[in-house]
């Protein structure tokens, strides 16, 4: 017979083990004795004393929980096999407990069994299709589990599938759409967004991701308005009494290092540590401090990371720290300006910020657009990406730099292969894009095919999508009129030789409104002339400002018209390429592209001025007004799919739609497109 007991938070672990063992502890104090001992780190304690009270006490009505509570235990003390062992004892018990589900799934996964974490939660899915609210609480959390690991296994129809599943049944939860959209955008399957019955296009709209919303449309306003509404999601409010805010300190001409840290998931081998390892070599030691904090999964034998490991004066791995804890430690590091290299992007740590660790906080290298938040003052980027008339569509002060595309000039290159090593035709004019596949919209695509329709002895060589995306494209062109056999995918390949095999192609053709970033600074770091035209938002003027900076603005179209009769025109004469070629080449090692001693000497200047804006008490405050009202107008616009080809009207629909606002409620004036009218 269990008793209850009263039992102090030091009484000896065999006395209670004693009590389990005779039944005397309690179902509810075995919980309290157990899990005080977990949370001040005597784990080993609280499993001991789940195990003997298992053991004694096989026939009470709970016993499922505490089994539940056990695997949780096992876990933490990183005994797999045992916290699977567990899981399986409370399921037996009782079979519909979608904690236990979703937790062995998770076991399974990280013992490596993919397959069988999806045979877990598939089982769930299929026990829960009549359910209470609690259960479809599970069966949703499960179908995204299983739609996250088949993504993570490259498996990605059937990722959409189980999403969609997700999606259908809570469609006011983000989460599912947000990657479904993704998965759709890099499976190239159009139209992107397809509401149903129990889906509407708004729902979609809303559930996409400021990233997968670059690739889907060109408007600035609503990119900011959406970042706006994506941080408050991501973040919402933290308690910033947990830190105290730490006031600048007064360094300006006294002689003492400015100390900056950059924060990233991506200082490895990977495009944002390519671009910024050489920076990183190349900043002056004698006027800043230089701090890496990596948040990254753990890599081993990274050349990139190594090099940036020689580079800085500290470097930190954060990425099992909480939030908070990594804030605290950014804060007592002592930085005065933090860099933020991740932005809405892969592993982002954007909390951190939130807590304000350091006195300047910057939005800088790793993601194309505002990052709309209440605690990003500075952006840095150039007079091409974001010119002085388009500040109204970032929240944060823009510093600017010669070009926003840092590179190394030391990567390794491997020997050039001939067209026939890399699956080419010899004597056809190559149109080349190695993008990501997310980035090719069905405008784009168009467009390509219309060139190759123009220029029949032309072929176009992209990155592989997989045997399904890529064979999608090709029955595209079909239908066209254009024969697959045109289209001719590169396997993936080491970087080296990719950047090797580059140069083999004719021409690079941009994509819109997404378009290459370093792609297209490697292209034409090897000779490739890169045609490109902008759009308004940040990634879809980024391309056309390394263009620029190469030194090749004659590559720079005036719309889509232009870009695909410059396409067909140097198609068919790929002789008047050889001027471009030949600028390239006299150009690359004098080009603004290639000065990066230069561009770290600026990033400097511009922590620098920062720091005396700092400590003037000049510090910007993000202008995040009006931003809710901005949002609803944007998602307007992508319902209808409008499309604007001057910025004039396209900032007058704005304008129509925000006077139509304040004549049902009136609406503060903003710096950006509202002034309010008189009355």
């Amino acid at each position: 017979m269990v008793e209850n007991m009263s039992l102090a938070a030091d009484t000896p672990l065999a006395e209670i083990l004693e009590l389990a063992r005779t039944q005397k502890l309690a179902f509810t104090d075995l919980f309290t004795v157990a899990e005080s001992r977990s949370a001040v780190g005597r784990k080993a304690d609280a499993a001991e004393i789940y195990k003997a009270w298992i053991a004694f006490n096989d026939s009470n009505p709970f016993l499922h929980l505490v089994y539940f509570n056990y695997s949780v235990t096992l876990r933490q003390l990183n005994d797999l096999a045992g916290s699977i062992n567990a899981l399986r004892a409370c399921l037996k018990l009782d079979p519909a407990f979608g904690p236990a589900h979703i937790n062995l799934g998770r076991a399974f996964e990280d013992g490596g069994l993919a397959v069988q974490a999806i045979q877990q939660w598939q089982s769930y899915t299929a026990m829960t299709a009549e359910t209470t609210a609690e259960r479809a609480g599970h069966r949703l959390m499960t179908l995204q589990h299983i739609g996250r690991v088949m993504e993570n296994a490259g498996l990605m129809e059937e990722a959409e599938a189980a999403l969609w599943q997700a999606i259908e049944l809570r469609p006011d939860k983000p989460e599912s759409g947000q990657h479904w959209s993704a998965l759709r955008q890099r499976q190239c399957k159009w139209p992107i967004l397809t509401p149903s019955t129990h889906v509407t296009l708004r729902q979609l709209i809303d559930s996409m991701s400021p990233l997968t919303l670059a690739c889907y449309s060109d408007d600035p306003m609503f990119q900011l308005a959406k970042a706006h509404r994506y941080n408050k999601s991501l973040v919402g409010r933290v308690e910033t009494r947990a830190l105290e805010r730490r006031k600048a300190k007064q360094k300006t001409g006294t002689g003492k290092r400015l100390r900056v840290g950059y924060v990233s998931s991506d200082l490895r081998d990977h495009a944002v540590g390519f671009a910024l390892r050489e920076v990183l070599e190349l900043h002056d030691k004698k006027s800043v401090e230089i701090y890496a904090y990596y948040c990254g999964d753990p890599v081993v034998n990274d050349p990139t990371q190594t090099r940036m490991k020689a580079a800085v004066d500290c470097w930190r791995d954060i990425a099992t720290l909480t939030d908070l804890d990594a804030a605290k430690l950014i804060h007592d590091d002592e930085i005065d300006v933090l860099v933020d290299v991740n932005g809405y992007t892969k592993h982002a740590r954007t909390k951190i910020f939130a807590y304000r660790p350091a006195p300047i906080i910057v939005n800088f290298c790793g993601y194309p657009g505002s990052m709309g938040s209440p605690f990003h003052q500075y952006m840095i980027s150039d007079d091409h990406i974001v010119p002085a008339t388009s500040e109204i569509y970032y929240s944060e002060k823009v510093f600017r730099i010669a070009c926003d595309q840092p590179i190394d000039r030391k990567r390794v290159i491997a020997d050039r292969p001939t067209r026939e090593q890399a699956g080419l035709p010899k004597e056809k004019f190559v149109l080349a894009c190695f993008n990501g596949m997310q980035k090719i919209t069905e405008a784009t695509y168009g467009q390509w095919i219309e060139i190759l329709r123009q220029a029949p002895d032309s072929v176009l060589w992209l990155l592989t999508g997989g045997d399904k995306v890529d064979q999608r494209l090709r029955d595209i062109a079909e239908k066209a009129g254009i024969s697959g056999d045109r289209i001719i995918f590169a396997p993936k390949a080491a970087n080296a030789a990719h950047l090797a095999r580059i140069a083999l192609a004719d021409l690079f053709l941009d994509t819109f409104p997404y378009g290459a970033h370093s792609t297209g600074a490697d292209a034409l770091t090897m000779g490739l002339p890169v045609l490109t035209f902008p759009g308004r938002s940040f990634a879809a003027r980024f391309c056309a400002s390394i263009v620029h900076a190469a030194g090749v603005p004659e590559l720079i179209c005036e719309g889509p018209a232009d870009y695909v009769a410059k396409a067909v025109g140097f198609a068919k004469s790929p002789a008047s390429l050889k001027t471009i070629r030949d600028a390239l080449q006299a150009r690359r090692e004098t080009s603004v592209l290639r000065d990066i001693p230069g561009l770290a000497r600026r990033l400097e200047e511009i922590f620098w001025e920062m720091q005396g804006e700092c400590e003037r008490g000049e510090t910007p405050v993000p202008d995040l007004a009006n931003l809710d009202v901005y949002y609803e107008i944007g998602a307007e616009l992508v319902q209808a799919h409008s499309a604007f080809f001057d910025e004039a009207s396209y900032r007058a629909h704005y304008r129509e739609k925000l006077a139509e606002w304040h004549a049902i409620a009136p609406i503060a004036a903003d710096s950006r497109l509202w002034s309010e009218p008189a009355a």
